[in-house]
């Protein structure tokens, strides 16, 4: 029922299934490009994935666009996996943005 994932400084964020990045309450927040890079319903460049499971942004890309797309049904909240030990930042990068700023 989806892979978790987790910000590059080790918030639990939520989870991707089927191409969808949903938050742990369930929220349709982005859509998987390309098997990494992760774009909003606004279409803007959100992040990707790095390190398997860890969501990351990529300063250089904030301006890379996509289709809009309008977010499914938000579905049942999950519970909130343990939040994990943060990595180091990688030059021109910065955190993914917390799971609450898309509520």
């Amino acid at each position: 029922m989806g892979e978790w994932v987790w910000t590059w400084r080790g918030v639990s964020f939520g989870y991707i299934d089927r191409g969808e990045l949903r938050t742990h309450h369930g929220l349709h927040v982005g859509y998987i490009h390309d098997n990494f890079e992760i774009y909003g319903k606004d279409g803007y460049y959100l992040g990707e994935i790095k390190s398997e499971n860890r969501l990351i942004t990529d300063k250089r890309k904030v301006r890379k666009r996509k289709s809009r797309f309008t977010p499914k049904t938000k579905r049942a909240g999950r519970a909130k996996r343990a939040n994990r030990a943060g990595r180091a930042m990688i030059a021109s990068h910065e955190d993914f943005p917390h799971p609450d700023t898309f509520r």
